[in-house]
């Protein structure tokens, strides 16, 4: 019987390990589904005791999206980050067009424009496409069909967010000061005090 119980913790550590080296060893987050193709169906079980393990370490174990990777301790973060120069920023456009999918998707470009009151370049779409932050989504069912767009789990891996429900609220946001009097632009649920930006005047990339 003792036998029996070695045997079977001695499998559940050469699974464990091999989880960690598989999530280790992958440049992008892994879901579920592909590891329990190597691990089994305890894959859930696994992740959860690893994410434990790793919990007061300088990395850890998170959830993103659909995926699961090893990410630093976000306390040490800061400590880490190194000031990088971008060769080109992102453009007020763009950062209001992906704010603008993350709170409201799926959404249409029409609806984009109609919340930024300008007219949306393909360009915008394009760069935050080529960031894997979003991606095309189911077609309305509509006249036109009209194509609509939502975020990636590479766009919660980015900000660091375990899904959409960790976006910051509109407490949140004017905790923060990002919230003023000016006209609003993400329809974030209130009047002219709760905007984040106000609309830009041209779309400009």
């Amino acid at each position: 019987m003792i036998k029996e119980v070695t045997n079977a913790e001695e499998a559940r550590m050469g699974k464990l390990r091999l989880l960690e080296a598989l999530l280790f060893a992958s440049a992008d987050p892994l879901d579920e589904e592909t590891l329990a193709t190597r691990i089994g169906p305890e894959v859930g079980a696994l992740l959860d005791s690893l994410r434990a393990h790793y919990a007061p370490r300088g990395i850890n174990l998170v959830r993103t999206g659909a995926g699961w990777a090893f990410r630093t301790a976000a306390d040490l973060a800061p400590i880490l980050r190194q000031e990088e120069e971008v060769s080109k920023k992102l453009s007020r456009a763009a950062i209001e067009t992906l704010a603008i999918i993350a709170y409201h998707q799926p959404v249409t470009r029409a609806e984009i424009e109609a919340i930024r009151g300008v007219v949306t370049s393909k360009g915008t779409l394009d760069i935050l496409m080529e960031h894997g932050w979003i991606r095309p989504g189911r077609r309305r069912e509509t006249p036109g069909r009209p194509l609509t767009w939502i975020t990636t789990d590479h766009f919660l891996d980015h900000f660091g967010l375990e899904s959409l429900r960790d976006l910051p609220s509109v407490e949140d946001l004017r905790a923060a000061g990002l919230l003023d009097s000016r006209p609003v632009l993400l329809g974030l649920g209130g009047t002219g005090e709760d905007a984040l930006v106000s609309p830009a005047d041209s779309d400009e990339d």
